[in-house]
Order: structure tokens, then sequence, then C-alpha cells
């Protein structure tokens, strides 16, 4: 493996702000989408979850134990799988993201 994605990918988690800031990314997405779908009555689209998703996933691994390193790099790689095929969905299937 590459120095630069174990460097990048698997080190330790820094916890404190960061992993607060995408945590709270990921509960106002989250947020958005329940005020969308229950008060406004409106079909929202799928853009936020896949946003949350990956903001979450950050956000949990940034957050778990120092000693827990390959997981917290399964979760950083999960969350870069899930916002690139949000990328994907966005270049080939747009209309699955429509707000309509």
């Amino acid at each position: 493996m590459p120095s630069i994605i174990q460097d990048t990918v698997f080190k330790e988690p820094t916890g404190g702000i960061l992993a607060l800031t995408h945590l709270a990314g990921a509960l106002l997405l989250i947020g958005q989408y329940g005020y969308h779908a229950i008060i406004a009555n409106s079909a929202p689209g799928n853009f936020g979850l896949f946003l949350a998703a990956g903001f979450g996933l950050s956000g949990i691994a940034e957050s778990i134990s120092e000693h827990q390193r390959r997981a917290a790099g399964v979760l950083r790689l999960a969350a870069i799988i899930v916002l690139i095929s949000l990328l994907a969905a966005i270049a080939f299937v747009p209309e699955f993201l429509s707000l309509s």
C-alpha cells in the first residue's frame, strides 16, 4: 500500500472540532430532508441523503478512539465511496437526484 494512502486514510482519528463539524453537518442535512418530507409535504431529492451519509461516516471515523486506526480508515473509505457514488449519480443518472 502506498504510504500516501496509509498516511491520509489510515491515520489516527483527530476527534474534537472536526468530528463535531462533520456530525453536525450530517444532522443538519437529515433535518433538512425531514423538514421537506414531513412539514413541507414535498418530495426532496436524494442529494442531501448522500451528503449526510458521507458526512456522518466521516464524523464517526474522526470520533472513534485513537487506537482504532483501521476502523477509522474503513469508515473514511466508506465515506469516500459514498461521495464518489454521488458524483457518479450526478454524471450518469441525474434524475435520481432531482427534486421533483
